[in-house]
């Protein structure tokens, strides 16, 4: 492979988020297109360490779950067009983070060890007209009690 080759290459593996969304997509599609901009942002420019991505429990889901060092990281995705009248963090109602709250309670409750240092974060994924998907990240948005402390089920 030639020089020129690799460097190419490692230049759009800088901006990997910027691949395409084919036109006339569904919402799914949607859904799983600013879920994938918003992990490869994670890893190469917010270098999170990604644990695991769409985690279930019952009703509760939690879109990606990373490391920011020693910080556990719990992000909601939301992918919206570039002329939506609400944006994806002001898109999250007080029912839809009551859910976020109990998935994110859920998933430090299963954990042998929680961690000391936990936050939620939104990352809005703004869906242009020509396909590319533009990531926003709003760090530490508050959706727990200021005291709350997670408890470990094996504790």
């Amino acid at each position: 492979m030639s020089r020129h080759l690799k460097l190419i290459q490692w230049i759009q593996g800088i901006f990997l988020w910027s691949r395409r969304l084919p036109v006339g997509s569904t919402r799914a599609q949607r859904g799983r297109f600013g879920e994938a901009v918003a992990c490869r942002f994670c890893k190469k420019r917010l270098k999170y360490r990604i644990v695991v991505r769409n985690w279930r429990c019952g009703r509760y889901e939690i879109d990606l779950v990373c490391r920011d060092g020693d910080v556990l990281v719990f992000i909601e995705v939301r992918a919206r067009q570039e002329r939506a009248l609400i944006s994806g963090y002001y898109s999250i109602d007080s029912k839809k983070k009551a859910s976020l709250e109990n998935g994110c309670k859920a998933y430090l409750r299963q954990m042998k060890t929680p961690p000391k240092h936990f936050r939620f974060d939104i990352i809005e994924v703004i869906l242009h007209e020509d396909g590319r998907g533009e990531p926003r990240h709003y760090p530490n948005v508050t959706i727990f009690h200021k005291h709350y402390t997670p408890k470990s089920r094996f504790s």
